[in-house]
Parts: structure tokens; sequence; C-alpha cells
């Protein structure tokens, strides 16, 4: 359980279609207390530019020196987890 998985959805405003989408950024990571299993979940909203792919490389980058700093057992991997864990305790 040392895997933080992160995923990006493109957020498109229905408002106006020349407006700017903007990038979702989801992290899932799971934790084991007693004997339940538990997903956990967060995003972050992240402002669209010309770049965007830059953008969530940085991101993904950065990220994982922060968490490194706090432990580094932890790691980012890119993918997603929620389906996995929906079948797996259904």
């Amino acid at each position: 359980m040392n895997e933080i998985f992160y995923e990006f959805n493109e957020i498109k405003s229905q408002a106006d279609l020349l407006s700017k989408n903007n990038i979702e950024m989801i992290l899932h990571f799971l934790a084991k207390i007693e004997n339940n299993l538990i997903l956990y979940e967060t995003k972050q909203i992240i402002v669209k530019t010309k770049d965007s792919g830059m953008d969530t490389e940085k991101r993904v980058i950065a990220l994982q020196k922060l968490i490194s700093q706090v432990d580094q057992s932890l790691v980012l991997v890119k993918g997603k987890i929620r389906e996995i864990f929906l079948s797996y305790s259904s």
C-alpha cells in the first residue's frame, strides 16, 4: 500500500464552448484500518494552458518530490484503482 494512483480528467465547461477547459488531477490511495480496506480520493483543479501536457508532467514530478520528503517509500503510479477497488470490495 505504498502507491498513490493518479489520473487526469479534462473538465469541459457547459456554459461556453470557447472558454478554456481545466484539468482535474485525481489521487487515490488505499489504507487498511483493522480489517477494513478504505479508498481515499482527493482532487485538484489545474488551469489548462497552451502547454498543458508539460503542466501535468511538472505537477507529477513536483508532487513526487513533496511526497518523498514525507515518506520515501510512497510512489505515484499513473492509473486507476477505483474500479479495481469497487470490484474487490463487493
